[in-house]
């Protein structure tokens, strides 16, 4: 596929997805806007011919130099270039996207907000986990009785480099003696909580089976505040200027969406 088309099957993919959390977003040029000063970049992935691995910014306060954008790498699964593309958005909406959703709207639906003694100052944002491969119930069943994040703080805490915003994201699974477990903060590995992930019993088994999730920790005070405040109507559009709109979206029933993020479904 040639640049322009992948990255329109992205920025569709985007807008599908989005509007799934109530959430309308359009195709800008290079960028997907959204609500208020929301948006979504995409950066071309080194060695993306013919694969399924996207970069995805989602950007909280567009147009101001010094705004956070929680960056993720994801990949996806399928046959043709457009059916991994399509998945690997699928994959980043189910687990980065529902977090920084969740930091924005602050109602406890797409994800859970915890206060842990080992990395004081931060309020941390838990989005769902994405559980795929054979007999994920095994996994998905560890996973939903873990204080995971608790479990790693000692080992997160030095890695916490923005003063803001961190995105840490977390990838474990595979096959006994084959077997992969890695955290990114903001990007970087993290070798500490990557050997401390790998070292939890979470359970293998003998076919392959893989768990994503992405944490915010934003910090406390006017960091926090402002990020939860990227969604209020920007002010009145130039003359000749369209304004940003955003309207509601068709919602699945209470609780759905939650419960078929944490099976993989």
């Amino acid at each position: 596929m040639h640049p322009e088309q992948r990255r329109a099957v992205i920025q569709r993919g985007v807008v599908r997805e989005l509007a799934r959390f109530e959430r309308e977003f359009t195709v800008d040029g290079d960028i997907v806007r959204g609500p208020g000063s929301t948006a979504v970049a995409i950066r071309e992935h080194a060695g993306a011919d013919g694969g399924g691995h996207v970069d995805l910014g989602f950007v909280l306060r567009l147009g101001s130099a010094d705004a956070p954008v929680v960056w993720d790498c994801t990949a996806g699964l399928g046959t043709t270039e457009e059916e991994k593309l399509d998945s690997a958005v699928r994959m980043w909406a189910a687990t980065t996207a529902a977090t920084v959703v969740e930091l924005l709207d602050h109602r406890g639906r797409y994800g859970d907000h915890l206060r842990l003694p080992g990395l004081p100052g931060w309020h941390a944002v838990q989005g769902p986990a994405t559980v795929f491969g054979f007999q994920r119930e095994r996994l998905s069943d560890w996973l939903a009785g873990q204080q995971l994040l608790a479990r790693l703080a000692a080992e997160l805490a030095p890695e916490l480099t923005d003063p803001a915003l961190n995105g840490v994201k977390l990838f474990l699974g595979g096959r006994s003696g084959d077997e992969v477990a890695e955290v990114r903060v903001n990007g970087e590995v993290a070798h500490g909580a990557s050997r401390a992930l790998g070292a939890l019993d979470w359970p293998r088994g003998e076919r392959f089976c893989w768990a994503r999730l992405f944490v915010l920790l934003a910090a406390d005070g006017s960091p926090l505040a402002a990020a939860r405040a990227a969604e209020a109507p920007l002010p009145a559009a130039a003359p000749g200027r369209p304004a940003d709109t955003a309207g509601p979206a068709r919602r699945r029933g209470p609780g759905g969406w939650w419960r078929g993020l944490r099976r993989g479904r």
